[in-house]
């Protein structure tokens, strides 16, 4: 009888060992360069880094978003939009389309 409480004993003080918490997703890594193809900026990503007054105002795009740090954005997608992040100095970060 000892030993059945000793192994109860045990089972619940390893089962405070088991780690709690949400699941790791692993996800890929993003493209090597944007995919700027379908808002048709194919060639602009050579402005990253720059700041966002050398980008062209009109473009084959159908609409540009400059998008600023903390700035809210809708989630719709428009394949043909050209978005733009930039940072506080205005600088290009990262240009995708959507």
């Amino acid at each position: 009888m000892r030993l059945v409480i000793q192994i109860i004993a045990a089972a619940v003080l390893l089962q405070a060992c088991v780690m709690v918490g949400p699941p790791v997703v692993i996800r890929p890594p993003p493209p090597p360069g944007p995919d700027l193809a379908s808002c048709h900026a194919v060639g602009l990503d050579g402005l990253i880094g720059r700041p966002v007054s050398l980008l062209p105002k009109h473009g084959a795009w159908s609409s540009l978003r400059v998008i600023r740090p903390g700035q809210m954005i809708t989630m719709d997608y428009a394949p043909t939009r050209l978005n733009v992040r930039v940072d506080r100095a205005r600088i290009i970060l990262s240009m995708t389309c959507g």
